[in-house]
């Protein structure tokens, strides 16, 4: 038996051993049972002796890909350092170097007034400090969350005052209004800027704190360093979390000194000290910063939705292409299904809009299914999981983007080509 055979064998119960240990990985680890053994930039090899393109980069997470260098070698200098790897609340000059660079990159009208605040390692628990920071500011508790943006073609200053409609009684205005710029998870839906540019000037009008969501799109996935750039808007607090730590769980809100009231903001964390976090991320700020992998991205991106947009003209199952900078979704749909179908999937069992809204999620999860027998890591996901997300990193090459879309585009080519799938216009 050769190595390649034997290692796997030896991986080869992986899936199946973690979805029995935890279910809750079962859907994930069944969509892609890939086993990763190696990584290096965007590519993964697997222990079935296949080598992938990963296109999801830990949910976004890894903004320069796997194993990058200056992030290997920020943490091997820490390592190599001797000092302590977890430092609960206390100041260090690894620390420090992050917090500088970190302000060195946010909105200029925040960063004159930034305060950082270090909580858990994860999205919800930043969400969670910037939730209790707006309501020890304002003494008020309700917290207005904007899941779902208005479409581009919508009034945009109707839009924003619809958004705050129910506090207009300055008595119940709430203590904080949650947006995210780009709704990566929500399926790479942005934000139109003249909605956000209101937003701002309404919340701002009524003394309500501004919380800006960048777990997603922070550190210039979205074509720019902070996805509220793209507005020209500056928030009052902004959630930082994923491509924060450069690979490692770190989380922190950042937030005007107007909205400090002294008081504690977070849960007692015993993890929110992590230096190898703050070394990888202080490393990944400063090469995106130092080699303007944002405004990289914003080209490259562009440039991959333009061409996927004419993937879309030649397949019927194909609907919008939506993002901004590498954070790019393809919406499936069922060519059978008439105008607002989607906005209507799942109206109720047995319906044809519910009908309509199954197989547009059918189509995603095939196209996932064929991306990955063709080596590439595809993600699905949207309000109706109907649409297939790319996250690659900053670092992609223009010919690793062509292999990918050349690889997209046969996936969509084969589900198009079944029965049910819409057929190739």
């Amino acid at each position: 038996m050769t190595s390649v055979d034997e290692a796997r064998t030896a991986h080869e119960g992986v899936p199946r051993r973690q979805t029995a240990r935890d279910p809750s990985t079962r859907s994930y680890a069944c969509a892609l049972p890939v086993v990763p053994v190696r990584a290096r930039g965007l590519t993964v090899d697997g222990a079935d002796g296949r080598r992938y393109l990963d296109c999801l980069s830990g949910a976004g997470m890894l903004v320069l890909g796997h194993h990058h260098p200056v992030v290997l070698e920020a943490i091997r200098k820490v390592l190599d350092s001797g000092v302590p790897l977890q430092v609960l609340g206390g100041a260090t000059p690894v620390e420090d170097a992050f917090v500088a660079e970190l302000t060195r990159t946010l909105p200029p009208a925040l960063a004159r007034h930034a305060r950082v605040r270090f909580c858990g390692p994860s999205r919800t628990d930043a969400l969670e400090t910037a939730v209790r920071l707006a309501r020890a500011a304002t003494g008020r508790t309700g917290i207005r969350t904007l899941e779902h943006v208005p479409c581009e073609d919508d009034d945009e200053e109707r839009a924003a005052e619809a958004a705050l409609a129910a506090t207009e009684d300055r008595a119940r205005l709430p203590a904080g209004v949650v947006v995210h710029p780009v709704r990566g998870d929500g399926g790479m839906a942005p934000a139109p800027e003249g909605w956000l540019r209101r937003l701002r000037a309404l919340t701002a009008d009524r003394a309500v704190p501004l919380i800006a969501d960048e777990s997603e799109t922070g550190v210039g996935r979205s074509g720019a360093f902070w996805a509220v750039q793209h507005s020209g808007v500056s928030p009052d607090v902004m959630v930082l979390s994923q491509a924060i730590g450069g690979s490692l769980p770190l989380a922190v809100v950042v937030h005007r000194d107007g909205l400090e009231t002294g008081e504690p903001t977070a849960r007692a964390c015993r993890v929110r000290g992590n230096q190898l976090a703050m070394a990888a991320g202080r490393a990944t700020l400063a090469h995106v910063r130092e080699h303007r992998l944002a405004e990289r991205a914003a080209v490259l991106g562009s440039r991959m939705l333009r061409q996927l947009r004419e993937l879309a003209a030649r397949f019927g199952c194909v609907g919008e292409v939506r993002g901004r900078g590498l954070m790019i979704g393809v919406q499936m749909t069922d060519p059978e299904a008439g105008a607002g179908a989607e906005a209507d999937a799942g109206a109720g069992t047995g319906s044809a809009p519910a009908a309509h809204g199954r197989r547009a999620r059918e189509l995603a999860v095939a196209v996932r299914r064929e991306s990955l027998r063709r080596g590439l890591i595809v993600d699905v996901g949207g309000r109706h999981e109907n649409v297939v997300r790319l996250l690659p990193p900053l670092t992609i090459t223009e010919e690793q983007a062509a292999a990918v879309l050349d690889r997209l585009a046969d996936a969509v080519r084969a589900v198009a080509r079944t029965p049910a799938g819409g057929g190739a216009t």
